[in-house]
C-alpha cells in the first residue's frame, strides 16, 4: 500500500509487471503529477525537517533521515524498472547499499558469495563476518552445481545466497535463474547484484530474487559525478529493515546526488545501447589481437558465459575484460593510451581502463596482467584506434 508521501509522483507500483517498455519507464516514471503550469522534473527538495505532530510513521515524511521528497522520485523509478512492489532505497553509496543487505545475514549465519566479484562487497563482507559472528564461504558462482553443493551444507534459516552476474571483473556468467529456484527451494536469503546488468538486462525479482542492490553511482547515474548506492525489495518486512538499516546508521544520499541521478537515469537506454555496441566491436577486435592473451566478454560466442548470456540477458553489457602477459604490460596499456582514461569505476559515458590487480584487495585469482574496460559512448574507431596504439607501444621490443 502507498503511503502518503508516495502520492506526488506518477508510477505503477501496484504491479510487478510495468505498463510500459523500460526504455518509455526510464523517461516517464518519477515525474510530477500532471496539471496547466506543472514542472515537467520533479524539484530539488532541500528541507530537512518537515511540519507534522501525530504519531509518527517512518514512511511519512517526518524528518530527512527516515525519508524525503528529494529521493522519491528516483525511489519510485527504480521500483517500477527493478518490478518491484515497494519503492525503492536509496544509499549514500553501492557499497552503503550493499552493506544494509549484508546486515541481513544473521549473527553464526552463513554468506556464500562469488569468488569474483565487486571487491568491496567482498572485503565488506570479510570485514562483516568477523565481527558479526558469520561464515563467510567463496564460491565460483559459474559452477551452478559447486554452488547448489554450498546451499545444501548451510542451515537456511540463517544462510544469504549473494549473486553478481555477469562478476566483477572476470565477468563470470551464473545460472541466475537456477541458483535462485535453488536457494528459495532451500528457504535461503537471495540478493542480486544488478549494477553490471542493470534492470535493462534482467530483473531479478521476477525470478524470485528478495533483494536487489545498485552501485548507481555506475550505469544508472552514467555520469561520474555522483556517489550513490539503492537497494529494491518486494518483501516489506525486508523493506523494514533496509529502511530501518538506512536511517539508523545514517547512511542516506544529499538531494542533489539523487536528483542527478534521476536525470542520468532517463538517458540509461540509449547510453546503454551505445556503450554494447562499442564494447562488442572492441571485444571481437581484442580477441584477434596478437599482444592479448585472453578476452573476455559474454557478448563474443567463444566466451564461457556466453550461452547462458544469450539466454538470461536482454543485452551483454558494456565491460570488456582482456589479459596481457605480464601486469608491467598492462600497466604500460593503461598508461600509452590517450582517448581512454585510466581510472577506476565503471559505468559513465566516457571509457575507462584499470589494471585490476593494482587493487591490493583484488582477489589474487584475477590475473596480474587483466585490464578491465568501462567502454563508453564514443566514437567506436577512435576506441579501437587509441587501444591498439597502446597495445603495440606496451608490447613493442
Amino acid at each position: 500500500m502507498r503511503s502518503r508521501r508516495h502520492t506526488a509522483y506518477i508510477g505503477t507500483m501496484t504491479s510487478r509487471v510495468p505498463s510500459y517498455a523500460p526504455e518509455t519507464v526510464l523517461v516517464d516514471a518519477g515525474r510530477p503529477d500532471r496539471r496547466d503550469g506543472a514542472s515537467v522534473n520533479p524539484p530539488i527538495e532541500l528541507s530537512s525537517t518537515f511540519v507534522g505532530s501525530g504519531e509518527i510513521d517512518h514512511s511519512d515524511y517526518v524528518y530527512g533521515r527516515f525519508s524525503t521528497p528529494a529521493w522519491t522520485p528516483f525511489e519510485e523509478a527504480l521500483a517500477e524498472l527493478e518490478h518491484a512492489e515497494l519503492p525503492g532505497l536509496v544509499f549514500g553509496s553501492g557499497l552503503a547499499a550493499i552493506a544494509a543487505a549484508l546486515s541481513l545475514v544473521p549473527r553464526d549465519g552463513t554468506l556464500i558469495m562469488p569468488r569474483h566479484c565487486y571487491q568491496g562487497s567482498l572485503e565488506s563482507a570479510g570485514e562483516l563476518a568477523e565481527r558479526s559472528g558469520f561464515t563467510l564461504t567463496t564460491v565460483d558462482i559459474a559452477d551452478t552445481a559447486a554452488v547448489v553443493n554450498a546451499l545444501d551444507d548451510v542451515a537456511a534459516a540463517s544462510a544469504m545466497l549473494w549473486i553478481e552476474s555477469p562478476t566483477n571483473p572476470m565477468l563470470e556468467v551464473a545460472d541466475t535463474p537456477a541458483l535462485i529456484s535453488a536457494a528459495r527451494d532451500r528457504g535461503i536469503l537471495t540478493v542480486v547484484d544488478n549494477t553490471f546488468a542493470t534492470p535493462l538486462l534482467q530483473t531479478p525479482l521476477d525470478l524470485g530474487a528478495d533483494v536487489v542492490v545498485h552501485s548507481v553511482t555506475k550505469y544508472l547515474a552514467g555520469h561520474s559525478d555522483v556517489v550513490l548506492g539503492a537497494a529494491v525489495t518486494s518483501s516489506e518486512d525486508l523493506h523494514k529493515r533496509l529502511h530501518s538499516e538506512r536511517s539508523l546508521r545514517g547512511a542516506i544520499a544529499g538531494p542533489f546526488e539523487v536528483w542527478l541521478a534521476l536525470r542520468g537515469l532517463r538517458t540509461l537506454s540509449v547510453r546503454m545501447e551505445r556503450a554494447q555496441a562499442n564494447a562488442a566491436l572492441i571485444a571481437e577486435r581484442l580477441s584477434s589481437h596478437p599482444s592479448v592473451v585472453e578476452t573476455r566478454y559474454p557478448g563474443l560466442p567463444g566466451d564461457p558465459g556466453h550461452e547462458r548470456a544469450a539466454a538470461q540477458l536482454s543485452g551483454f553489457g558494456a565491460v570488456v575484460a582482456f589479459c596481457t602477459q605480464t601486469a608491467q604490460q598492462a600497466t604500460a596499456v593503461a598508461e600509452a593510451v590517450r582517448v581512454w582514461t585510466p581510472a577506476t569505476s565503471l559505468g559513465g559515458v566516457e571509457s575507462l581502463i584499470e589494471r585490476r590487480r593494482r587493487n591490493a584487495s583484488e582477489p589474487e585469482s584475477v590475473p596480474d596482467g587483466l585490464l578491465r574496460l568501462s567502454v563508453g559512448i564514443e566514437h567506436a574507431d577512435d576506441l579501437w584506434n587509441d587501444l591498439d596504439a597502446a597495445l603495440r607501444t606496451a608490447h613493442s621490443p
